[in-house]
């Protein structure tokens, strides 16, 4: 088969097309034909050895993938040969053929497109995850996104609506500004790209949540972040998403002054430890998606061969939406 692979530490531009053999499936695992792999952040962190983990190489990067099973292997149940299907693996998701656990694979309907379920588990499942089991955001409450034209961004946006939520979007420039408006939050602002006056930054973020936002979904960090953490409500939520634009340090006295919590979002490592918990979070996704209050924007789609450009273009914070590479 033919694979995207990782063989030394690198940018995108250190990937390689190969001709390698094709995976076989163990015990409660299945063979995937990959017919979509979408990009997301620990793709560009991985080939990088940045990332939590580190697999052995030649590996392939990409997590997020949908197909149709190709084969079993021994006391695999739950799915048939023919199947259409979403999965999330470690790595191996740039290749023609991908092996995925039982425990990480969700069937999908034939409403749901190829490119479009592959960019559905991450996105959504990270931003359900964080405002149901994390924040437990109310209906009423105000919401403020920041990168909120981003895949995760548009998909709390999203979200927050359907949980009855007041959105508030942060992005960066006009244009994605008209992206975040049209996912249909109640008011969007655009913020500096480089934010060089906390203060200004943080009134900014203030007089668009009247009284504070009650919850803050922060998938950008950097200087970003104390200034929305000063615009929270009391006892409001700060999630811990992402560090798209470096790790930050706000001063923790705040979290005292506004009597709110400080909540880490880690939905890879928690879907591994509760399968069952994100089957079920799936399924009230895949709900959501039937009911239309939900869907996917893929923004481009890429070739195999074109897979490095598509890491790359997220690396330099490029991309809107998702980025999906079609096989």
């Amino acid at each position: 088969m033919k694979a995207l692979l990782s063989r030394k530490s690198g940018g995108p531009e250190s990937l390689e097309l190969s001709e390698v053999s094709d995976p076989h499936p163990g015990r409660g695992e299945i063979r995937i034909a990959v017919r979509a792999c979408a990009i997301n952040f620990p793709d560009v962190l991985i080939i990088e050895d940045k990332y939590q983990l580190s697999p052995k190489r030649p590996f392939s990067p990409g997590s997020e993938i949908s197909g149709v099973v190709e084969s079993l292997g021994e006391e695999t149940v739950g799915f048939a040969v023919g199947q259409r299907v979403m999965a999330l693996i470690t790595c191996g998701g740039l290749a023609e053929f991908a092996v995925a656990q039982v425990a990480q694979c969700t069937a999908i309907p034939e409403s749901l497109p190829f490119d479009e379920a592959a960019a559905f588990q991450v996105t959504y499942g990270t931003s359900y995850h964080a405002l149901v089991d994390r924040a437990a955001l109310k209906s009423g409450e105000t919401l403020l996104v920041l990168g909120a034209s981003g895949g995760v961004g548009l998909a709390s946006i999203e979200i927050g609506i359907s949980l009855g939520a007041r959105v508030v979007a942060a992005v960066s420039s006009a244009e994605k500004a008209e992206i975040a408006a049209r996912a249909g939050a109640s008011q969007v602002l655009v913020y500096p790209a480089s934010p060089d006056n906390p203060k200004a930054l943080s009134a900014c973020f203030k007089e668009a949540c009247p009284g504070g936002a009650n919850v803050i979904y922060d998938p950008v960090g950097g200087a970003y972040a104390e200034p929305a953490l000063r615009s929270i409500a009391w006892e409001g939520r700060y999630l811990v998403v992402g560090f798209a634009a470096g790790i930050s340090a706000p001063p923790l006295n705040l979290a005292l002054l506004k009597g709110c919590s400080i909540v880490g979002v880690f939905w890879g490592a928690w879907a591994q430890r509760f399968p069952e918990k994100q089957i079920k979070n799936n399924q009230a996704l895949l709900a959501l998606y039937a009911r239309g209050s939900i869907k996917p924007l893929v923004s481009e789609r890429f070739s195999l061969e074109r897979g490095g450009a598509a890491i790359r273009q997220l690396a330099d914070r490029k991309a809107v939406g998702k980025l999906v590479v079609v096989i």
